[in-house]
């Protein structure tokens, strides 16, 4: 029997990814896949042995956006899930985002921050985070007035303008329809979530988060390094791609730039003269 959802892992150099693994495999409830992309490395100690777990090594780091590829193209669920190598998870996640996701939505669980030593989450103001719009550079940003808005609180499925890439869920139809993840575009790595969400709202999809579940998200205060990283040769690539949103993005965009932002109107750091700036171009 095919999985229900395939869980898609990135991995470069994770020091935390066995925990995340088995966190996975815990709180799920349906019938799920975990497929680990290792993008050039071998963990030690060695992963787990698990009848759920899929692996796919590259001898040499091609990159988070192939490695993300290279999961989609094996993965047997209806649904996607897609996270970082160092993140935990609230028990039936699984359930929860499958029951609240419709065919052209993206959808991401309520964040919190994690500590990866103790895995347990840690106790910051910051956090929940449920919303985050696009600054004027087009870079998603914690909206702290939506995340501490009493009524939003109640609204337990609700539209965000933008998130971060560390996790999200969709029907896998729905990843291909977006061409998600265009490295050509983009590059190998950075904008995860700005190419996301940027082709769902623009062609006429939605960008959901779902507070009835979570995640948490390694808070970098440890001096550990990251997994993945952005070369300088990477850099103007991922810019250019994603300043082309301000005119025509992508050849399957029914709507402006403009568009969202008066949807979520008013954004932080966007004027009407921005948005009248971004219209006529």
């Amino acid at each position: 029997m095919n999985p229900d959802l395939s869980i898609i892992i990135p991995a470069r150099n994770e020091i935390f990814l066995q925990k995340t693994i088995t966190d996975l495999l815990t709180k799920a409830e349906g019938n799920i896949e975990v497929i680990v992309v290792l993008d050039g490395y071998w963990p030690v100690p060695q992963l787990t042995e698990d009848s759920r777990i899929k692996i796919i090594h590259r001898g040499r780091p091609t990159g988070m956006r192939a490695a993300i590829n290279a999961g989609v193209a094996i993965a047997k669920g209806k649904y996607l899930l897609k996270t970082d190598a160092h993140c935990m998870f609230a028990q039936g996640f699984d359930k929860i985002l499958a029951k609240n996701c419709s065919e052209d939505w993206v959808v991401v669980p309520r964040r919190f921050a994690l500590d990866p030593e103790k895995w347990a989450l840690i106790d910051n103001p910051k956090y929940p985070i449920d919303y985050m719009y696009l600054s004027q550079d087009l870079h998603g940003v914690p909206w702290t007035e939506k995340n501490r808005d009493s009524k939003l609180k109640e609204k337990l499925v609700d539209e965000t303008m933008s998130n971060q890439g560390s996790v999200w869920f969709m029907v896998k139809d729905y990843f291909h329809y977006l061409e998600l993840m265009d490295e050509a575009t983009y590059g190998i790595f950075w904008n995860e979530f700005q190419e996301i969400g940027l082709k769902c709202w623009l062609s006429g999809g939605h960008v959901m988060v779902n507070k009835e579940t979570w995640y948490a998200h390694w808070h970098k205060t440890s001096n550990y390094g990251r997994g993945y990283g952005l070369p300088g040769s990477e850099q103007s690539k991922a810019l250019a791609a994603v300043d082309k949103w301000k005119m025509k993005g992508w050849h399957k965009q029914k709507l402006p730039l403009s568009w969202l932002i008066e949807r979520f109107w008013p954004v932080p750091t966007w004027t009407t003269e921005l948005i009248e700036k971004v219209r006529t171009q």
